[in-house]
């Protein structure tokens, strides 16, 4: 069946799902917090998307304003890969068979697209920017009546197995949510274990688990395919993101059409003086600094700002061209000139270039001192 009140497109919502999610809308008291979880390519995002449309519509218990979690590295929802961020969401998303960006409310740029390299500092994030959810949008009064309160959707990994369980299950007692969907798929080795597996102790009661089943079919080559999906998903996602340098009505369809637009792009002129440069997850030495940073993909940040000297990231940006002589950087992005002139930290992480775009972007001289835009 399809939910007959979600503005869905071309998917399909099982029953179940509609029952889950209706379940979780009819208890406004305190508004959930919701913590979707399951193993790889069982419907997370479609499931999470899904809840977050009918809290904004419902007739009986609409909210304004959702606010969405993505601690998914590798898949993240509405940002480009290696970001850990919190959307503020108030419109309905018409069609979930498209993904969406949209400009987070905080993210922290993790740099990969697994916690794999770095459980400690990856938890460290997903608990920083919950914190600034808890201080930001779920504040109650003296009287423990609600103040200015949002709920919140947690769209997590399909790590869950080894270290990933343990980081869910961190993460778990952490947010302490008052809702818990575990989805499973037919291949039961790779599901989260029965019940309340976060819990160490008695149950007390104050979770809500909901236990349902993944709407899609599950494939001998599961694993295969999802690892390939999901290489070309972040390469699609990390071209859709730089796509936003120029206008939407400009003539820009294909690979090589983006590729040439990027490399042709003015960009923007950064004194090397005025940021510090910060390698994510390996050293660098100092003598390989420049040639590290060349024709790479790096995360603007604000130092000093976030929580616990936690640089918040203002989006992406592509190091063009490096001038030694001159001292400045060239770099390319869509995040406004108003944002940039904060920007005192570049984080080089291994989210790359997707190389159908370097067979043509690299043919181009990457020195653009004539036209660039300074940032200072």
């Amino acid at each position: 069946m399809r939910s007959s009140e979600s503005p869905l497109t071309e998917i399909y919502i099982p029953g179940e799902w509609s029952d889950a999610v209706e379940f979780i809308v009819s208890k406004r008291s305190p508004p959930p917090i919701v913590v979707v979880c399951g193993a790889k390519n069982c419907g997370k995002t479609t499931f999470s998307r899904n809840l977050m449309n009918v809290m904004l519509q419902n007739d009986t218990c609409s909210y304004a304003k959702v606010a969405y979690l993505d601690t998914d590295v590798g898949q993240p929802e509405f940002t480009p890969p290696g970001f850990l961020s919190l959307t503020i969401v108030d419109k309905v998303t018409s069609d979930l068979t498209i993904p969406c960006l949209k400009t987070p409310e905080r993210c922290l740029y993790f740099g990969d697209v697994s916690s794999k390299r770095d459980p400690s500092t990856y938890l460290n994030y997903v608990f920083a920017i919950f914190d600034y959810y808890r201080r930001e949008y779920y504040m109650f009064d003296e009287e423990n009546s609600p103040r200015t309160v949002v709920p919140l959707i947690v769209n997590t990994p399909g790590w869950v197995k080894g270290i990933g369980y343990d980081i869910l299950v961190d993460m778990l007692n952490h947010i302490c949510p008052t809702h818990v969907v575990k989805i499973g798929i037919s291949s039961t080795n790779k599901n989260l274990p029965d019940g309340e597996f976060w819990v160490d102790g008695e149950h007390d009661g104050t979770v809500d688990l909901i236990e349902i089943k993944s709407a899609r079919q599950d494939s001998f080559n599961r694993s295969v395919l999802v690892q390939k999906d999901a290489h070309l998903l972040r390469d699609l996602r990390i071209m859709a993101y730089f796509r936003q340098c120029f206008p939407g009505d400009s003539d820009i369809s294909t690979i090589r059409e983006l590729a040439n637009s990027l490399a042709s792009h003015c960009p923007y002129e950064v004194p090397i003086a005025s940021i510090k440069i910060r390698h994510l997850h390996c050293k660098v030495p100092s003598s390989e600094l420049f040639y590290s940073l060349n024709a790479s993909i790096v995360g603007l940040a604000v130092d000093d700002e976030g929580p616990e000297s936690l640089p918040w990231c203002l989006g992406l940006g592509i190091v063009r061209g490096i001038d030694t002589v001159r001292g400045v950087l060239y770099v390319i992005t869509p995040v406004l000139h108003s944002s940039l002139e904060r920007v005192n930290l570049l984080l080089q992480g291994y989210i790359q270039i997707p190389t159908c775009l370097l067979q043509v972007y690299g043919c181009i001289s990457p020195y653009m001192s004539a036209n660039a835009l300074t940032t200072s």
